[in-house]
């Protein structure tokens, strides 16, 4: 992993992925929407295909399953 994404930011972007969740209960799509604004510092437009990196977005998606 890398050392920049620790525990607590990856915990930090779980919870905020469910900020998304009034808009669809899909956790894979709201991971990486919270990963892409932590990035990004956006949420993506209708056609950005910008990508984020795999093993953080796994890092959270993890850990919001791990939440419920």
């Amino acid at each position: 992993m890398n050392d920049t994404w620790n525990d607590p930011l990856i915990e930090q972007l779980a919870s905020e992925s469910r900020e998304f969740d009034g808009t669809g209960r899909d956790p894979e799509r709201n991971c990486w929407l919270a990963v892409h604004r932590y990035v990004h510092g956006v949420l993506p437009s209708e056609y950005d295909i910008r990508e984020v990196p795999e093993e953080l977005y796994l890092a959270v998606l993890a850990a919001r399953r791990d939440q419920n």
